[in-house]
This record gives structure tokens, sequence and C-alpha cells, in this order.
């Protein structure tokens, strides 16, 4: 271990691996680490269990403005040029159909709109009447009472595992050990992070490790390490805990349904399980929890250090709560958790879906679903939706990534790598990134 590393990154997960890849990859620093608190890469908000497995490319994600969605697929063709160069594509992506399914003259109305902006910008949409959709999807189209049309798009690559994704840009950043050092230390809990007057100081459960640079890419966890240090006092946090329900394998592709646009939530989905080969998953849900990590209480006392309670906070939860929709809409989310009548619930929800789908179609997927710190901005009294990073100028980033976050690795990690070149006024090959994922 070199005395002190030019760069640091808290976090193991698809967002921290995709930056220590493209910073051994491109650039000339000599000495970088990767601290991750569990024994193995991407055991949380990127494990497989604990997400959606979507390569969003904003083609059928309704809640996407166009100028989001180009932005978006440019960054998602930069995961699948990753996977196909090195030949990691068999094992990370896999090819589903999708579509984005209207139900109702409203609905469908709406979405022939969005088809007729988004063609040009997208030219593997297909317009879906409802034969299509009963020949693509034949659970989707039976037993429909409604107008129903659909967005569809094929033989594209439409969904990753995260985990194995990690383990991939891991995997390439340790192709260059031979020129510089490359540590990546598990089972390193970092305790605290302190500017000195030329280097970052992390106190970690091993030792502490010097940085000329450090990046936290821990998802809620992120805020709190910047809140200990003084930066993001304007923000809280509101942590979102999807969970997912397992029914047979009814569906060939993912099928995803109009966002409501009152809610600043996902609306439900139905994916093939890449983990799960034998189901389909539906969800996810949505519900408050106050932890930074699913099924990890300990994480309580952490969420209370960012919640930063006060007006502006309560104001956020006053509004949403006051909206009878999203207070509907919440309520209902957390019948879904109730054992004995979650399924009863979601059952309605299930069948914009699959219409034909009975009670005993449905399990509760235990153990599956993760996290989303939604931010809340205190200064607008608003929430903050999607990514979010603070990056104070002072040679540490902190970011915080729901979706889609994950599927944004790559342009997120050479947004952070932009910067830390620029700061620490190393080399980076351009011409050859340019090659390898644009």
């Amino acid at each position: 271990m070199p005395d002190i590393y030019d760069v640091v990154i808290v976090g193991g997960g698809v967002s921290g691996t995709a930056l220590l890849y493209e910073l051994a990859e491109f650039t000339d620093l000599s000495n970088i680490a990767l601290l991750e608190k569990y024994s193995e890469i991407a055991a949380v908000n990127s494990h497989g269990s604990n997400n959606s497995q979507t390569l969003h490319c904003g083609d059928i994600e309704t809640n996407y403005t166009l100028e989001k969605a180009i932005q978006v697929r440019d960054t998602a063709s930069m995961v699948v040029n990753f996977a196909t160069r090195f030949n990691f594509a068999e094992t990370c992506l896999s090819r589903f159909p999708k579509m984005i399914l209207a139900v109702g003259e409203q609905e469908c109305e709406k979405l022939h709109k969005r088809f007729e902006t988004f063609k040009p910008h997208f030219p593997a949409m297909q317009w879906m009447e409802y034969d299509d959709i009963l020949e693509t999807e034949p659970a989707v189209a039976k037993n429909r009472t409604q107008k129903t049309n659909a967005i569809g798009i094929f033989d594209e690559y439409t969904a990753v595992d995260f985990q194995k994704l990690s383990l991939a840009f891991l995997e390439q950043a340790e192709s260059q050990r031979k020129k510089k050092t490359i540590d990546v230390i598990r089972k390193c809990f970092v305790h605290t992070i302190k500017k000195t007057h030329h280097f970052y100081s992390i106190k970690t459960s091993k030792e502490e490790i010097k940085s000329r640079f450090v990046v936290v890419s821990a998802g809620g966890h992120s805020l709190l390490f910047a809140q200990k240090m003084g930066y993001g006092l304007n923000y809280s946090c509101m942590p979102i805990a999807g969970s997912f329900y397992f029914i047979p394998k009814l569906l060939k592709g993912k099928v995803y349904t109009m966002q409501n646009d009152k809610l600043p939530f996902a609306a439900i989905h139905g994916d093939p399980d890449v983990l799960v080969p034998d189901k389909t998953r539906l969800g996810p849900t949505a519900l408050m929890l106050p932890v930074l990590e699913r099924y990890n209480w300990k994480t309580f006392f952490d969420y209370l250090q960012v919640l930063k309670l006060d007006k502006a906070v309560l104001k956020v939860f006053f509004n949403l709560f006051s909206d009878s929709v999203i207070r509907r809409y919440m309520l209902k989310n957390i019948l879904f958790e109730i054992p004995f009548i979650r399924r009863r619930v979601f059952l309605k929800d299930a069948r914009k879906i699959i219409p034909s789908l009975v009670l005993s179609d449905l399990q509760f997927a235990k153990k599956t679903g993760g996290i989303r710190p939604v931010m809340i901005d205190k200064k607008n009294v608003s929430l903050h939706l999607g990514e979010a990073q603070i990056n104070p100028g002072t040679g540490i980033i902190f970011n915080m990534t729901p979706s889609p976050g994950a599927t944004s690795c790559l342009g997120n990690a050479e947004k952070d790598m932009r910067t830390i070149v620029q700061y620490l006024g190393c080399g980076f090959d351009e011409d050859r990134f340019n090659k390898a994922l644009k």
C-alpha cells in the first residue's frame, strides 16, 4: 500500500467499480484504491435481487423528457459497448423484447403522441396495435376490455446483472496492475474522512488511508459522509424501498406501464428475472423506510443523522401527503408489505399488466428489493428526483445515484474522471476512451 493514493473510491457497487475501471484504464494515475465495507463486491443496491435489472434507454420510461431520454440512451450505450468490446455481454447482459403499455383511450392517445416525438431519435421503436401485442405478449393482451396499444423495442440488450457488470469493471481495472497500483480492499468500513492541508485522511476499520482525491459512491451513506464534513446540509433524504412479487413465467420480455405524472415514483412493470429464470417479476412497490440499506436495520441510526428534520423537511412531507393521489398511493404501498393482505391488494395493480392473473399466481419475493435514496432539497422545499451529486470543489465528490444511476454508471464515472483529471492535473487518453466506450 502506498503512503498516499492518487484517488480513493468509497463504495464497491456498479458506480464505484465503473470509476475504478475508467481511472485505471484511461488515466496515468499510479495509485488507486477502492474500499468496500462488505466481503462481496456490489452486495447492496447493485446486487441483482435489489434492483429491476433494467438497462434504461429512455425509450419506454414515460417519466423521461426527450432530452433526458437521449442522455440516458447515450450512457446506456456505453455499458453495451463495454460489455461487447471486452466479451462480457453473455455474462452481464440479456436480450429481451420490451414494451410500454397503454390501456384506455386517454393513455393510448398520450402514448401515440410520445411515439411521434421519440421515433426520430429512437428508430427501433415500433407502434403496436392489439394484434401485435397479442402476438408478442399473449398474456398481456388476453382478456382486455379497453383499448390497448404499446410501443415495442426488439432485439436489443434490455437487462443487466449489475453485480456481474461490477465484477467485469473490477477485472478490467485489475488488469492494469502490472503498470500501477490498483488496490481493492474488502471488509473495510470507513469511519471518517477528514481534509488536511494536502490530502484526505480516511479512517477505516483496518487502517488510516491517505488520498489526494476521494469519491464516495455509497448510496444514501454518501450524504451521511458529506454532512459529517459540513457539505450537503441543504439536503435531507427520503429512502424509498422497492419490493417485488414473483409470478409464473408469463412474460417473454419487459412490460412497462404508463407513468402517473403526479407520482414521483416508478410505475410497476413486469420483467424476466435474470437470477430466477423460471419466474416473471412484478414491481417495484414504493415504501418509505427509515433506513439507508434494505434489510439492514442498523442503518436506521444513519438515517436519523441525514434526515435533518426541520420545517422545510416537514413541509415536503406535508405537501406530499396533502395530495390525495400521492397519499392513497403511499398508503396502498404500505398494504403491499403486510402479510396475508398484500397479495390481494397488489393483484389489482398487477392485472393492468396481465389481466388473467389470479391470487394463487402471486408470490411475495422475500429479501428482494433495494433502497433508493430520494433527496429532499430543503432550500427549494421539494424532492430532488434522479441522480444527485455534492462536489464542493475541494478534491472530494459525493454521489447519490437512484435510477437510472446503475445504467448511467459509465457516464457518471466519466464526469467524475474528468473532474479528477482537471483537479489533479493528470493525463487522460481521450481517444482510447472514445474508441472503447463511445
